[in-house]
């Protein structure tokens, strides 16, 4: 079993999409399931709804999985398993004030309430969490991508398992469910490396001795960048997935598939260095994904369901990265045009005789019953009837537009 554990606390941002997409690919390759758990417990900071928008995403990317999950509704078997670790002695009540509490997040906790005698925690009325004793051995954990890495006990500490509302803290809640679900391997973020020796020394007092493997993938510069942000900016799925996966690795294709990346992935070949996300590159590998894109798909994305709408929006792919940009500029062919001053008289005369003409089935004899009815001679007329054919005084070559639009003209020229 594989597991993506994203927090309903806001937007899924470039990070975590990355870390999803990893799994995803790692669990066809290890032929294991994957387990979407919705880690819900932060009830002050969960967002309604958000939890839709996480499956939503998924689904969007093509991420797959077998079994989804609330943390929330394993609370009875976090709750069960402290209790276990306080008769089994390895835990132990702590009755330290919160104010205490915060100034021992930034130094190692003193150990205070460990050994109180039974009646000091029995008869003792303050609020109390659950720590974990610190463990007596240094804890080593493999990892896939950065090697090994050992803590010493200090660094580990007696670190809380239960707040005083009697819910886990993320590290107990996370080494459980990984514990219940069987976990095989776990694909995170570097920024969770100090929480894996803790969630081991956790698996260790509850007598849990499967081997887990560990990836922790290197920081992502700017990873916080929404994907609800990026895909209204006119981003494509593939696109996003392509670059993500294309980050800080060695792969034997620049423009890919997910499924295609299937076929090659390996965690060992990804950068052990924090790696920058570049917009620009983004927008490059966009460009290449709606390439290659159908036309008539391409042309569903711009609003039509046209083959020919498609080929006319690919002209515009030169000058263009994003669907967003791609569907101003299609729209700029067929919405009514501003025109400069200087160009408003013939353009008036152009637009009167396109309403009026007959078919042309090519730009050339267009041109010509043009250029014979307006009084223009083809310099003069040029400027004018490409603002009426695209909207713009620069743009694709005039042959190639009145190709893909002529069967749209009077439309176009309304």
């Amino acid at each position: 079993m594989l597991r993506f554990a994203p927090s309903p606390t806001g937007d899924m941002h470039i990070g975590n999409l990355r870390v999803a997409l990893f799994n995803y690919i790692c669990s066809i390759q290890r032929e294991e399931p994957l387990l979407i758990r919705i880690e819900d417990t932060d009830k002050e900071r969960n967002i309604p709804g958000k939890e839709n928008e996480i499956f939503d995403i998924l689904a969007l990317f093509g991420i797959e999985y077998q079994e989804q999950q609330f943390q929330s509704n394993n609370l009875r078997f976090h709750r069960a398993m402290a209790l276990q670790l306080l008769q089994d002695k390895k835990a132990f009540n702590c009755f330290c004030s919160a104010e205490a509490l915060k100034s021992k997040r930034e130094a190692a906790y003193e150990g205070r309430c460990e050994n109180l005698a039974p009646e000091e925690v029995i008869d003792n009325p303050l609020p109390f969490t659950i720590r974990l004793k610190k463990p007596t051995h240094s804890i080593s954990v493999s990892d896939i991508i950065k090697g090994e890495s050992t803590f010493a006990p200090d660094e580990i500490d007696s670190f809380i398992l239960m707040s005083t509302d009697k819910y886990p803290t993320y590290n107990f809640a996370c080494a459980v469910d990984d514990m219940l679900a069987d976990v095989s391997l776990i694909i995170r973020g570097e920024d969770h490396l100090s929480d894996t020796p803790k969630q081991i020394a956790i698996h260790e007092a509850l007598g849990y001795t499967k081997k887990v493997e560990y990836a922790h993938l290197p920081i992502l510069l700017e990873g916080s960048l929404s994907i609800k942000w990026l895909l209204e900016e006119g981003f494509l799925p593939e696109a996003i997935s392509n670059y993500l996966i294309l980050l800080g690795n060695k792969t034997p294709l620049e423009i890919f598939s997910l499924k295609e990346a299937i076929k090659w992935f390996d965690l060992k070949s990804l950068s052990k260095d924090p790696v920058h996300f570049d917009i620009d590159k983004l927008r490059s590998i966009n460009r290449e994904h709606l390439r290659g894109l159908d036309p008539k798909e391409l042309s569903r994305y711009v609003g039509f369901a046209d083959e020919e709408i498609g080929n006319l929006a690919k002209l515009f792919l030169e000058e263009t990265t994003t669907l967003k940009e791609l569907r101003a500029k299609v729209g700029a062919v067929f919405e009514p045009k501003e025109v400069p001053q200087e160009y408003q008289e013939g353009f008036d005369i152009l637009r009167d005789l396109t309403r009026k003409a007959p078919h042309f089935d090519d730009y050339e004899s267009y041109k010509a019953y043009l250029i014979q009815h307006s009084g223009l001679n083809e310099e003069n007329l040029l400027k004018p009837l490409r603002l009426l054919l695209s909207g713009a005084e620069h743009g694709p070559e005039m042959n190639d537009l009145y190709t893909h639009i002529k069967n749209y003209i009077k439309e176009v020229a309304k």
